[in-house]
């Protein structure tokens, strides 16, 4: 790997750069919170060599609404399902705005 393709990773949501200590400053959360998240299959951390949790920035972002959520009160499995329910919901507006714009309706005929 060159310096060049170190430079790039920086740009990438989905590198694991950022250790659990340090995704859980970030975040003003603790490990076990990650941990939590990770058992409810909300993120999946990658694995160093090591064996220790990697996250991205893509994954901390995922973490940062689940605990928006839980400081409000929602237990913690109900906001990884909400988050979850709230990413399928993007998802198909996305696909459903890119069908509209790839299939125009047709007005239908003596309409107008």
């Amino acid at each position: 790997m060159t310096a060049d393709d170190s430079y790039d990773r920086l740009d990438d949501d989905d590198y694991p750069a950022y250790t659990m200590g340090r995704a859980a400053d970030m975040l003003g959360t603790t490990q076990g919170f990650l941990r939590a998240l990770g058992e409810a299959r909300l993120i999946t951390p990658l694995r160093s060599a090591g064996g220790h949790r990697r996250y991205s920035r893509y994954q901390l972002r995922i973490a940062a609404r689940a605990r928006e959520l839980v400081d409000q009160g929602t237990p913690i499995e109900a906001a990884c399902r909400i988050i979850i329910l709230e990413d399928q919901l993007e998802e198909a507006q996305r696909i459903n705005a890119e069908h509209q714009r790839t299939h125009p309706t047709v007005s239908p005929a003596g309409a107008g």
